[in-house]
Parts: structure tokens; C-alpha cells; sequence
């Protein structure tokens, strides 16, 4: 494991919430990605300490819930804001002015794409494909996605965000 990437410590009230999540799918392999989509609701990132507890409550080995996070770009070892901001950055958005709404979202945040603001509330990446190129460019948050965004219609919605009056 990269240890350096890798070394977060989690609640242990946190690491009770994952135990039982986990617990559900002993044996259960197929399940995986079924419960670190639901860690991830409760925990910001999947660190050594969450890795250990799904392994141990699944019968897996670290290695293999380790191996399979980072394989996965929208899973993450890494801490992550309260609110996941990805931006397509292929061709089809790149077009449509992908960059200039992008700039517009870190110039507001006061971060660079892969980072999280100092409060943990927005953590900015791109992505190969959001696959709705038909309302390019957009973005997700979280799970909502935005399209036909132009950098005005950028700077209007990060501010709800901000405000938190989504």
C-alpha cells in the first residue's frame, strides 16, 4: 500500500457505522462497491483504518478493498469536501467552454482541480466523461448533475452552494 497517500485516522464512532455496513456482506465479494458507496455517505474518504474494518467485516484482505478503491477514479483513499464537484474534460465539453467554467468554479473556491478547500466543504476533479454531452459543458455535485454551463451560470450556482440554499 502507498502508505503516504494512505494514513488517515476515521471516528471510531465513524468505524462502528462502516463495521455494520459492512457486516451485512460477509463473504460477499459482488458487494463491494455496494458498500463503499455507502461508507463514503459517512466517512470522507476511504482510509487505512475504513479499508480494515470492510476488509475484516467482509472476509476480504486490505490489499484487495485497497487495490479496488484507488482501480475506481470516483473512489478515493483520499479526504474529500462535503460537496464533490467533477467537471467533464472531454472533447465534447472542452468545446463548449469546459475550461473557462472550470476556472470560473476554482477561481471562486480559491483551489486547483484535485484539491479540497481548506474547510472540507468542495473538493474539485475532472473526469474523462460525465456521459450527457448533449448539456455540455457540465459538472456534478455530488450526485445532481448541471449542464449548459457558461461561467456566469457557474458563479450562480456555486454561491447556492456555498450559501447551502440547494
Amino acid at each position: 500500500m502507498h502508505q503516504s497517500q494512505y494514513s488517515f485516522t476515521t471516528s471510531p464512532s465513524a468505524l462502528v457505522q462502516v463495521a455494520e455496513i459492512a457486516s451485512r456482506y460477509k463473504g460477499r465479494q459482488d458487494k463491494l462497491m455496494d458498500v463503499i458507496i455507502a461508507v463514503q455517505k459517512i466517512v470522507p474518504s476511504l482510509a487505512e483504518d475504513v479499508a480494515a474494518v470492510i476488509a475484516r467485516e467482509m472476509g476480504l484482505s486490505q490489499n484487495h478493498v485497497y487495490s479496488f478503491v484507488t482501480f475506481y477514479e470516483y473512489l478515493s483513499v483520499q479526504p474529500r469536501g462535503k460537496y464533490m464537484i467533477r467537471m467533464c474534460s472531454s472533447a465534447p465539453c472542452h468545446v463548449r467552454g469546459a475550461k473557462d467554467v472550470m476556472d470560473t468554479i476554482t477561481e471562486m473556491l480559491g483551489i486547483k482541480i484535485g484539491e479540497t478547500t481548506p474547510d472540507n466543504r468542495f473538493t474539485v476533479e475532472t473526469c474523462p466523461c460525465l456521459g450527457i454531452c448533449d448539456i455540455s459543458p457540465a459538472i456534478m455535485i455530488n450526485d445532481k448533475v448541471y449542464g449548459d454551463l457558461d461561467p456566469e451560470r457557474a458563479r450562480e450556482l456555486i454561491k447556492k452552494y456555498i450559501r447551502e440554499d440547494i
